[in-house]
Protein backbone atom coordinates (compact mmCIF):
# COMPACT_ATOMS: atom_id res chain seq x y z
CA UNK A 1 0.00 0.00 0.00
CA UNK A 2 2.95 2.68 0.01
CA UNK A 3 1.99 4.07 -3.07
CA UNK A 4 -1.77 4.30 -1.89
CA UNK A 5 -1.47 5.88 1.46
CA UNK A 6 -4.76 6.68 2.50
CA UNK A 7 -7.17 4.36 4.39
CA UNK A 8 -11.30 4.52 4.78
CA UNK A 9 -12.91 2.76 6.86
CA UNK A 10 -16.27 2.18 5.44
CA UNK A 11 -19.26 1.40 7.46
CA UNK A 12 -22.43 -0.41 5.81
CA UNK A 13 -25.77 -0.33 7.49
CA UNK A 14 -26.61 -3.82 7.29
CA UNK A 15 -28.78 -6.42 9.52
CA UNK A 16 -26.54 -7.71 12.12
CA UNK A 17 -27.32 -11.30 14.05
CA UNK A 18 -26.64 -9.62 17.35
CA UNK A 19 -27.81 -6.51 19.24
CA UNK A 20 -24.97 -5.25 21.23
CA UNK A 21 -25.24 -2.38 24.16
CA UNK A 22 -21.96 -1.30 22.92
CA UNK A 23 -22.92 -1.00 19.29
CA UNK A 24 -21.67 2.41 17.86
CA UNK A 25 -24.80 2.44 15.75
CA UNK A 26 -26.99 2.57 19.47
CA UNK A 27 -29.86 1.15 20.33
CA UNK A 28 -32.55 1.06 17.39
CA UNK A 29 -35.68 0.57 20.37
CA UNK A 30 -34.43 3.74 21.63
CA UNK A 31 -33.90 5.56 18.39
CA UNK A 32 -37.42 4.88 17.49
CA UNK A 33 -38.30 6.69 20.44
CA UNK A 34 -36.02 9.95 20.47
CA UNK A 35 -34.72 9.89 16.68
CA UNK A 36 -30.28 10.80 16.65
CA UNK A 37 -30.22 14.42 16.76
CA UNK A 38 -26.22 15.04 16.65
CA UNK A 39 -24.14 15.61 13.24
CA UNK A 40 -23.13 12.10 11.97
CA UNK A 41 -24.19 10.17 15.21
CA UNK A 42 -25.44 6.26 13.54
CA UNK A 43 -28.40 4.46 13.93
CA UNK A 44 -29.73 1.76 12.62
CA UNK A 45 -32.71 3.76 11.10
CA UNK A 46 -32.25 5.91 8.65
CA UNK A 47 -34.07 7.18 5.36
CA UNK A 48 -30.75 8.61 3.82
CA UNK A 49 -28.73 5.10 3.04
CA UNK A 50 -27.00 5.49 0.16
CA UNK A 51 -29.15 3.22 -2.72
CA UNK A 52 -26.67 -0.35 -3.64
CA UNK A 53 -26.17 1.26 -7.24
CA UNK A 54 -24.68 4.62 -5.57
CA UNK A 55 -22.77 2.23 -3.07
CA UNK A 56 -21.35 0.25 -6.35
CA UNK A 57 -21.06 3.25 -8.53
CA UNK A 58 -18.34 4.78 -5.58
CA UNK A 59 -16.63 1.40 -5.72
CA UNK A 60 -15.90 1.81 -9.25
CA UNK A 61 -14.05 4.90 -8.94
CA UNK A 62 -11.69 3.76 -6.13
CA UNK A 63 -9.33 1.98 -8.94
CA UNK A 64 -7.82 5.43 -9.53
CA UNK A 65 -7.72 7.25 -6.51
CA UNK A 66 -5.01 7.07 -3.76
CA UNK A 67 -7.47 4.54 -1.23
CA UNK A 68 -4.87 1.60 -0.69
CA UNK A 69 -6.83 0.09 2.42
CA UNK A 70 -10.39 -0.02 3.44
CA UNK A 71 -11.90 -1.45 6.23
CA UNK A 72 -15.70 -2.73 5.63
CA UNK A 73 -17.53 -2.46 8.60
CA UNK A 74 -21.69 -2.51 9.63
CA UNK A 75 -23.66 -3.51 11.31
CA UNK A 76 -22.85 -6.73 9.76
CA UNK A 77 -20.84 -6.17 6.29
CA UNK A 78 -21.43 -9.97 5.48
CA UNK A 79 -25.12 -9.55 5.44
CA UNK A 80 -25.64 -6.37 3.38
CA UNK A 81 -26.86 -7.68 -0.28
CA UNK A 82 -24.40 -6.01 -2.37
CA UNK A 83 -21.48 -7.11 -0.08
CA UNK A 84 -19.62 -9.52 -2.14
CA UNK A 85 -19.88 -7.31 -5.38
CA UNK A 86 -18.60 -4.57 -3.56
CA UNK A 87 -16.18 -6.22 -2.00
CA UNK A 88 -15.30 -7.94 -5.45
CA UNK A 89 -14.86 -4.57 -7.14
CA UNK A 90 -12.88 -3.09 -4.54
CA UNK A 91 -10.20 -6.00 -4.65
CA UNK A 92 -10.23 -6.10 -8.72
CA UNK A 93 -9.03 -2.59 -8.22
CA UNK A 94 -5.68 -3.72 -6.65
CA UNK A 95 -6.54 -2.42 -2.68
CA UNK A 96 -6.33 -4.52 0.72
CA UNK A 97 -9.23 -5.44 1.97
CA UNK A 98 -9.54 -5.77 5.99
CA UNK A 99 -13.59 -7.40 6.40
CA UNK A 100 -14.68 -6.60 10.20
CA UNK A 101 -16.87 -9.13 11.10
CA UNK A 102 -19.13 -10.85 13.96
CA UNK A 103 -18.11 -14.08 12.60
CA UNK A 104 -21.07 -15.25 12.24
CA UNK A 105 -21.48 -15.37 8.62
CA UNK A 106 -18.33 -17.46 8.62
CA UNK A 107 -20.13 -20.53 8.95
CA UNK A 108 -22.18 -20.77 6.40
CA UNK A 109 -19.67 -22.56 3.59
CA UNK A 110 -20.56 -20.68 0.36
CA UNK A 111 -20.03 -16.84 2.27
CA UNK A 112 -17.14 -18.45 3.08
CA UNK A 113 -15.48 -19.45 -0.14
CA UNK A 114 -16.46 -16.52 -1.55
CA UNK A 115 -14.74 -14.21 0.82
CA UNK A 116 -11.66 -16.77 0.04
CA UNK A 117 -12.50 -16.80 -3.68
CA UNK A 118 -12.39 -13.02 -4.03
CA UNK A 119 -8.85 -12.63 -2.25
CA UNK A 120 -10.08 -10.40 1.21
CA UNK A 121 -6.54 -9.67 3.27
CA UNK A 122 -7.97 -10.09 6.42
CA UNK A 123 -11.16 -11.06 8.80
CA UNK A 124 -10.84 -8.88 11.93
CA UNK A 125 -14.06 -11.23 14.12
CA UNK A 126 -15.47 -9.94 17.20
CA UNK A 127 -14.82 -11.54 20.71
CA UNK A 128 -15.36 -10.40 24.01
CA UNK A 129 -14.54 -13.16 26.32
CA UNK A 130 -13.29 -16.56 26.44
CA UNK A 131 -17.05 -17.15 28.48
CA UNK A 132 -19.47 -18.05 26.23
CA UNK A 133 -22.01 -16.43 29.09
CA UNK A 134 -20.56 -13.14 29.14
CA UNK A 135 -20.17 -12.34 25.82
CA UNK A 136 -23.74 -13.43 24.70
CA UNK A 137 -24.68 -11.01 27.43
CA UNK A 138 -22.35 -8.42 25.76
CA UNK A 139 -23.68 -9.22 22.31
CA UNK A 140 -26.82 -10.86 22.57
CA UNK A 141 -29.07 -12.32 19.84
CA UNK A 142 -32.32 -11.09 20.27
CA UNK A 143 -33.61 -14.15 18.43
CA UNK A 144 -32.11 -16.82 20.41
CA UNK A 145 -30.20 -18.25 17.44
CA UNK A 146 -26.31 -17.27 17.78
CA UNK A 147 -23.72 -16.75 20.31
CA UNK A 148 -20.55 -17.54 21.27
CA UNK A 149 -20.38 -21.36 19.99
CA UNK A 150 -21.13 -19.65 16.46
CA UNK A 151 -18.87 -16.91 16.51
CA UNK A 152 -15.73 -20.02 17.30
CA UNK A 153 -17.27 -21.87 14.88
CA UNK A 154 -16.69 -19.17 12.21
CA UNK A 155 -13.27 -18.34 13.44
CA UNK A 156 -12.33 -22.16 13.22
CA UNK A 157 -13.64 -22.38 9.93
CA UNK A 158 -11.79 -19.68 8.27
CA UNK A 159 -8.71 -20.71 10.08
CA UNK A 160 -8.95 -24.24 8.49
CA UNK A 161 -10.16 -23.46 5.06
CA UNK A 162 -7.11 -20.72 4.24
CA UNK A 163 -4.47 -21.42 2.31
CA UNK A 164 -1.25 -20.50 3.34
CA UNK A 165 -0.70 -17.39 1.78
CA UNK A 166 -4.71 -17.01 2.71
CA UNK A 167 -5.93 -14.20 4.59
CA UNK A 168 -4.81 -13.36 8.20
CA UNK A 169 -7.39 -13.46 10.68
CA UNK A 170 -7.45 -11.45 14.14
CA UNK A 171 -9.86 -11.08 16.85
CA UNK A 172 -11.08 -7.70 18.91
CA UNK A 173 -12.28 -7.50 21.59
CA UNK A 174 -14.30 -4.74 23.29
CA UNK A 175 -12.92 -4.31 26.58
CA UNK A 176 -15.07 -2.60 29.38
CA UNK A 177 -14.74 -2.44 33.06
CA UNK A 178 -16.41 -5.51 33.85
CA UNK A 179 -13.98 -7.43 31.54
CA UNK A 180 -10.67 -6.14 31.86
CA UNK A 181 -9.10 -9.77 33.09
CA UNK A 182 -10.16 -11.14 29.63
CA UNK A 183 -7.32 -8.67 28.32
CA UNK A 184 -4.57 -11.42 28.24
CA UNK A 185 -7.08 -14.35 28.46
CA UNK A 186 -8.82 -13.82 24.97
CA UNK A 187 -4.95 -13.24 23.51
CA UNK A 188 -4.03 -16.89 24.94
CA UNK A 189 -7.93 -17.95 23.02
CA UNK A 190 -6.38 -16.25 20.06
CA UNK A 191 -3.28 -18.11 19.93
CA UNK A 192 -4.99 -21.22 20.38
CA UNK A 193 -7.75 -20.76 17.88
CA UNK A 194 -4.74 -19.92 15.06
CA UNK A 195 -5.37 -16.29 14.63
CA UNK A 196 -2.78 -13.85 13.32
CA UNK A 197 -3.47 -10.57 15.54
CA UNK A 198 -5.50 -9.32 18.30
CA UNK A 199 -6.65 -6.28 19.40
CA UNK A 200 -8.43 -5.53 22.87
CA UNK A 201 -10.14 -2.15 22.92
CA UNK A 202 -11.65 0.17 24.80
CA UNK A 203 -15.54 0.86 24.99
CA UNK A 204 -16.50 3.82 23.23
CA UNK A 205 -19.95 5.03 25.19
CA UNK A 206 -21.40 8.66 24.97
CA UNK A 207 -21.79 9.75 28.34
CA UNK A 208 -25.12 9.38 28.21
CA UNK A 209 -25.52 6.16 26.94
CA UNK A 210 -27.64 4.08 28.80
CA UNK A 211 -25.11 1.79 29.51
CA UNK A 212 -22.24 3.98 29.93
CA UNK A 213 -22.22 3.87 33.80
CA UNK A 214 -22.06 0.19 33.68
CA UNK A 215 -19.49 -0.48 31.19
CA UNK A 216 -17.55 2.25 30.70
CA UNK A 217 -13.68 2.57 31.91
CA UNK A 218 -12.92 4.96 35.11
CA UNK A 219 -9.58 6.31 35.85
CA UNK A 220 -9.60 3.86 38.75
CA UNK A 221 -9.69 1.09 36.30
CA UNK A 222 -5.91 1.94 35.18
CA UNK A 223 -4.19 -0.22 37.14
CA UNK A 224 -6.09 -3.37 36.07
CA UNK A 225 -5.93 -2.21 32.78
CA UNK A 226 -2.05 -1.84 32.93
CA UNK A 227 -1.50 -5.23 34.71
CA UNK A 228 -3.75 -6.79 31.87
CA UNK A 229 -1.83 -5.29 29.38
CA UNK A 230 1.68 -6.21 30.19
CA UNK A 231 0.57 -9.98 31.06
CA UNK A 232 -0.88 -10.09 27.08
CA UNK A 233 2.29 -8.17 25.96
CA UNK A 234 4.74 -10.01 28.29
CA UNK A 235 3.13 -13.28 27.37
CA UNK A 236 5.09 -14.35 24.20
CA UNK A 237 2.09 -15.06 22.38
CA UNK A 238 2.04 -16.32 18.39
CA UNK A 239 0.02 -13.42 17.39
CA UNK A 240 0.55 -9.60 16.01
CA UNK A 241 -0.50 -7.15 19.13
CA UNK A 242 -1.18 -3.74 18.31
CA UNK A 243 2.52 -1.67 19.00
CA UNK A 244 3.71 -1.13 22.20
CA UNK A 245 2.94 2.44 22.49
CA UNK A 246 -1.11 1.19 22.22
CA UNK A 247 -1.67 0.46 25.99
CA UNK A 248 -0.41 3.52 27.07
CA UNK A 249 -2.74 4.97 24.65
CA UNK A 250 -5.60 3.53 25.98
CA UNK A 251 -5.25 4.21 29.54
CA UNK A 252 -4.93 7.96 28.54
CA UNK A 253 -8.37 7.52 26.63
CA UNK A 254 -10.03 6.43 30.06
CA UNK A 255 -10.18 9.96 31.59
CA UNK A 256 -12.56 10.75 28.26
CA UNK A 257 -11.21 14.32 28.25
CA UNK A 258 -10.30 16.31 25.00
CA UNK A 259 -6.41 16.14 23.88
CA UNK A 260 -4.65 17.33 21.23
CA UNK A 261 -2.85 15.00 18.96
CA UNK A 262 0.29 15.56 17.44
CA UNK A 263 0.41 15.30 13.45
CA UNK A 264 -3.08 13.10 13.30
CA UNK A 265 -3.68 11.40 10.29
CA UNK A 266 -7.34 11.61 10.59
CA UNK A 267 -8.51 13.51 7.40
CA UNK A 268 -5.31 13.32 5.63
CA UNK A 269 -4.69 9.67 5.00
CA UNK A 270 -7.76 8.10 7.58
CA UNK A 271 -11.46 9.17 6.24
CA UNK A 272 -14.67 7.59 8.28
CA UNK A 273 -17.42 6.97 5.84
CA UNK A 274 -21.35 6.49 6.66
CA UNK A 275 -24.37 4.57 5.71
CA UNK A 276 -25.62 7.44 3.87
CA UNK A 277 -22.31 8.49 2.22
CA UNK A 278 -21.21 11.08 4.71
CA UNK A 279 -17.28 11.35 5.51
CA UNK A 280 -15.31 12.38 8.11
CA UNK A 281 -12.11 12.78 9.09
CA UNK A 282 -12.22 10.60 12.05
CA UNK A 283 -14.71 8.54 14.08
CA UNK A 284 -14.31 11.62 16.76
CA UNK A 285 -17.42 13.00 17.64
CA UNK A 286 -15.83 16.38 18.60
CA UNK A 287 -14.39 16.31 15.80
CA UNK A 288 -17.03 15.27 13.42
CA UNK A 289 -19.70 18.12 15.66
CA UNK A 290 -17.03 20.79 14.78
CA UNK A 291 -17.01 20.34 10.47
CA UNK A 292 -18.70 23.09 9.22
CA UNK A 293 -21.42 22.40 7.28
CA UNK A 294 -19.70 23.92 4.05
CA UNK A 295 -16.98 21.07 4.67
CA UNK A 296 -19.05 18.17 5.21
CA UNK A 297 -18.75 15.78 1.87
CA UNK A 298 -20.05 13.00 0.94
CA UNK A 299 -19.29 9.72 -1.46
CA UNK A 300 -22.85 10.37 -3.17
CA UNK A 301 -22.11 11.18 -6.96
CA UNK A 302 -18.41 11.88 -6.50
CA UNK A 303 -15.28 9.96 -6.85
CA UNK A 304 -12.44 8.33 -5.38
CA UNK A 305 -9.55 10.25 -6.69
CA UNK A 306 -11.55 13.36 -5.69
CA UNK A 307 -11.99 13.12 -2.77
CA UNK A 308 -9.23 11.46 -1.57
CA UNK A 309 -6.29 12.88 -2.90
CA UNK A 310 -2.35 11.46 -2.11
CA UNK A 311 -2.01 13.63 0.44
CA UNK A 312 0.51 16.65 0.00
CA UNK A 313 1.33 18.47 3.41
CA UNK A 314 2.41 17.35 6.88
CA UNK A 315 -0.43 15.57 9.21
CA UNK A 316 -2.00 18.24 11.17
CA UNK A 317 -2.44 18.83 15.01
CA UNK A 318 -6.06 17.87 16.14
CA UNK A 319 -6.78 19.53 19.06
CA UNK A 320 -10.55 17.30 19.08
CA UNK A 321 -9.30 14.17 19.68
CA UNK A 322 -11.84 11.93 21.58
CA UNK A 323 -12.47 8.64 23.76
CA UNK A 324 -13.27 7.20 20.87
CA UNK A 325 -10.08 7.93 18.37
CA UNK A 326 -8.00 5.15 20.57
CA UNK A 327 -9.81 2.84 18.15
CA UNK A 328 -7.86 4.06 14.98
CA UNK A 329 -4.51 3.68 16.03
CA UNK A 330 -4.23 -0.29 15.02
CA UNK A 331 -6.15 0.76 12.13
CA UNK A 332 -3.08 2.73 10.69
CA UNK A 333 -0.57 0.45 11.10
CA UNK A 334 -2.08 -2.71 9.70
CA UNK A 335 0.56 -3.01 7.21
CA UNK A 336 2.61 -5.00 10.16
CA UNK A 337 -0.42 -6.95 11.01
CA UNK A 338 -0.61 -7.97 7.13
CA UNK A 339 2.68 -8.65 6.44
CA UNK A 340 3.10 -12.55 6.25
CA UNK A 341 4.63 -13.77 9.24
CA UNK A 342 4.53 -11.09 11.02
CA UNK A 343 3.85 -11.76 14.75
CA UNK A 344 5.88 -9.37 16.95
CA UNK A 345 4.17 -7.16 19.52
CA UNK A 346 7.05 -4.90 19.20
Amino acid sequence: MNDRPITLLWSLRSLCDLACPSCYFGDPLIHQIEPPSKVGQLSHISPNDLKRREVLAFARTLKDSAVGRIFVAGGEPLNWPGILETLKIIKDAGIEVVVCTNGIPLTRPVMLQSLLDLGIDAFSVSLDSTEATFNDWMRPDPKGEHGWQDVVDGIRALVAARKDDGPRIGIYTVITRLNIDQIPAMGRFAADLGADYYVPQPIALEDDHLHHEQLSLRPEDTSALNAAFAELYGAGLPLTLPAGSYPGQVTASVPRSASTVKGCFGGRTLHFIQPDGAIWDCVSSLRIGATPAAARRTIRGNSAAELFPAPTACASDCPLASYECVNMWPLMEFSRILTPGSRSAA
